[in-house]
């Protein structure tokens, strides 16, 4: 029999996030979820959401337990220019996104966090920080931040928390709509992995899953490429 647990996903309200909280429902855990833009129609399946803008100075999680499980960070963006048009507000302002929310969210859920017995963070990455890509400066900058901090944090939480990274390639996610927005661009895009096909969010969800449970009880400090064999081989 599966204990239940409780989870936080910061950003659930579409793609990986939500995936990963159907299955952790499925599985018989608690999930308390966030939204920032768009609240999901609540029903069987999805967890009770809460609105919460990760940019705002203060944090509030007053409704979560006195005890938390895991904690995963979802919010980010995709955006790919050539780096002499990219500003360096543009820089900041994803920075400001996806490492201080993720930083602030951590730093708030923290105590609670420290009264579970096996406790877990996924942050996330992507396969262009290990493997240069072309017009990928601005979101290589913040995903880079993400795996030190990773790695820092699961150093100077152990052993009482772990923390691990996943670094997807492009996941057919609403975040990457307009990357994928024909049958052209979703066919080259397969095309450049070594496994022909293009990740979905049950591939990230599942790995996620896996790291918040008991069966990942024995890894920290990770950075796991799950994407379709990118960052590794070439055939």
């Amino acid at each position: 029999m599966i204990n239940m647990s409780n989870y936080l996903i910061i950003g659930a309200s579409s793609g990986i996030g939500k995936k990963l909280a159907e299955q952790l429902i499925v599985s018989g855990h608690r999930v308390y979820a966030t939204y920032f833009k768009n609240k999901p129609v609540n029903n069987a399946g999805l967890p009770d959401y809460h609105y919460l803008n990760v940019l705002d100075e203060n944090i509030s999680l007053d409704f979560l337990p006195e005890s938390l499980d895991g904690l995963v960070y979802c919010p980010g963006s995709i955006n790919l220019r050539p780096f002499e048009r990219i500003k360096p507000s543009d820089f900041v302002a994803d920075f400001n996104l996806q490492v201080i929310g993720a930083i602030k969210i951590i730093q708030a859920a923290l105590p609670r966090l420290k009264k579970a017995e096996n406790a877990s963070i996924v942050l996330f990455s992507t396969v262009a920080v290990q493997t240069g890509f072309s017009f990928h400066t601005q979101v290589s900058a913040s995903k880079g931040a993400i795996e030190g901090l990773s790695r820092a944090m699961a150093a100077e939480f152990a052993p009482k928390i772990r923390v691990n990274c996943i670094a997807p390639s492009l996941t057919d996610t609403p975040l990457a709509a307009h990357l994928l927005n024909n049958d052209q661009k979703r066919e080259a895009n397969a095309l450049r992995h070594p496994l022909k096909k293009t990740g979905t969010p049950e591939n990230i969800a599942d790995m996620a899953a896996f790291l918040l449970s008991e069966k990942g009880s024995w890894i920290s400090g990770q950075i796991f490429h799950v994407d379709g064999g990118m960052s590794s081989l070439k055939v």
